[in-house]
């Protein structure tokens, strides 16, 4: 699964010298268990890299990509939704552009935990591990209530800049005096998350491939000083959801990544990099590898809130019931999930350091699926959760680890 295959007809970018023996190393097995690498070799550690590319001040290049980047003044990041490192050898029938960068620029990064877009957008655009800024997945529960925050569906309650309370990498490129560009879908304009994870850049809401490849080398060109942009490219995760990885719809998807880049390698300035990574993989779900806490009444006894998504759930539980869930939830699920306990994740360094404000975002008790198993909430969430083929958002290899790829002009 790490070898990729060579490149297609799409000319060389200009070489960057990569250091593969940094970071993490791909495993050979896609559903081995693979931990968050903060500090090094994770989507926390690509802002900071970058804006040390940048002449910020202060700012350390913990992925080493100064040497190959000397002289670079403008900077794009693009971030392509779902789109792990062993997404890549699927993708290379479709993507000959996207295999070439892959197998030539290209090294493996992981996302942070849970491996999911919301947390992994403020991982990345807070350059910090989740335990800090306080994403910790896609729905947590509100301390203090009983409300679930989805925070794909978020919008000013509660205040994002609370909520999340880290200086974005944006803020601080901006405050140097770097020109700084955000450039995604209208829609998310102005929403709980964008704030969360991308206050700090001038908003461009664009939608398709075309507009986001015009609307970034607009972006990266206009002006003489140091610029960073950013792109967001949501389609091949939605069609991973919806039909599953390697579907018709997800080939034409991952095609139109390719074209992507291949307008965006063409176009870079010659004093310009661009930086491609992704949030998350993805795995199909097999309908046989689905528990459903809803219509089980063990997997609800004791439980108070159910959060977090079907590869990672967070379990809210009643006082005094910690022992007993995690026993019972232990017992159904068996091998298709280990179940722990919170102290035992943030222990474990799974969320890196975790404020104190935010450990209780996190369940009293966290489940997280194995090999392609799920646990679905088919009476508590929407219908549409319940009906997708392909998840994400577990520890699995498929799921944690995503490209960087670092062309310049």
């Amino acid at each position: 699964m790490t070898d990729l295959p060579p490149a297609g007809t799409t000319g060389p970018p200009a070489a960057v010298p990569v250091d593969r023996a940094s970071g993490p190393v791909p495993a050979a097995d896609p559903l081995a268990v693979v931990p968050p690498c903060y500090g090094g070799g994770s989507l926390a550690d690509v802002l900071p890299s970058a804006l040390a590319v940048l002449g910020v001040p202060g700012a350390v290049d913990l992925l080493g990509l100064a040497p190959g980047l000397a002289g670079v003044r403008r900077v794009a990041v693009l971030l392509v939704d779902g789109l792990g490192w062993y997404q890549l050898p699927t993708a290379a029938r479709y993507a000959p552009t996207l295999t070439g960068l892959a197998a030539t620029v290209g090294r493996p990064l992981t996302s942070g935990f849970p491996s999911t877009t919301p947390t992994s957008l403020v991982t990345l655009g807070a350059g910090a591990a989740p335990g800090a800024h306080g994403v910790l997945g896609f729905t947590v529960r509100v301390p203090g209530t009983d409300r679930v925050l989805n925070h794909i569906d978020w919008h000013g309650d509660p205040d994002p800049l609370h909520w999340q309370p880290v200086r974005t990498q944006w803020q601080r490129a901006r405050a140097a005096g770097v020109a700084v560009s955000v450039v995604s879908r209208p829609e998310y304009a102005g929403s709980g998350l964008t704030l969360a994870a991308n206050r700090g850049g001038d908003y461009r809401g664009v939608g398709g491939v075309d507009a986001l490849a015009r609307t970034m080398l607009a972006a990266l060109s206009a002006g003489a000083g140091p610029t960073l942009v950013s792109g967001y490219h949501p389609d091949l995760d939605r069609h991973g959801h919806l039909s599953g990885v390697d579907s018709a719809p997800w080939r034409i998807a991952a095609a139109e990544v390719d074209a992507l880049l291949a307008r965006l390698v063409d176009g870079l300035p010659a004093d310009a990099a661009l930086l491609v990574t992704a949030d998350h993989g993805q795995l199909d779900v097999p309908a046989g590898h689905r528990f459903d806490l809803d219509t089980d009444p063990r997997l609800r006894a004791g439980i108070r809130v159910v959060a977090g998504e079907p590869r990672v759930r967070y379990l809210h539980v009643d006082p005094g019931a910690v022992d007993d869930v995690v026993a019972t939830w232990s017992a159904v699920l068996g091998p298709a999930a280990r179940v722990c306990t919170r102290a035992e994740m943030v222990a474990e360094g799974w969320f890196g350091p975790v404020a104190e404000e935010h450990l209780s975002r996190v369940g009293d008790v966290v489940v997280t699926c194995r090999d392609t198993y799920a646990v679905l909430a088919t009476r508590s969430e929407p219908p549409a959760v319940s009906r997708l083929v392909a998840y994400h958002g577990a520890d699995t290899a498929a799921e944690m680890t995503v490209p960087l790829l670092v062309v310049r002009g």
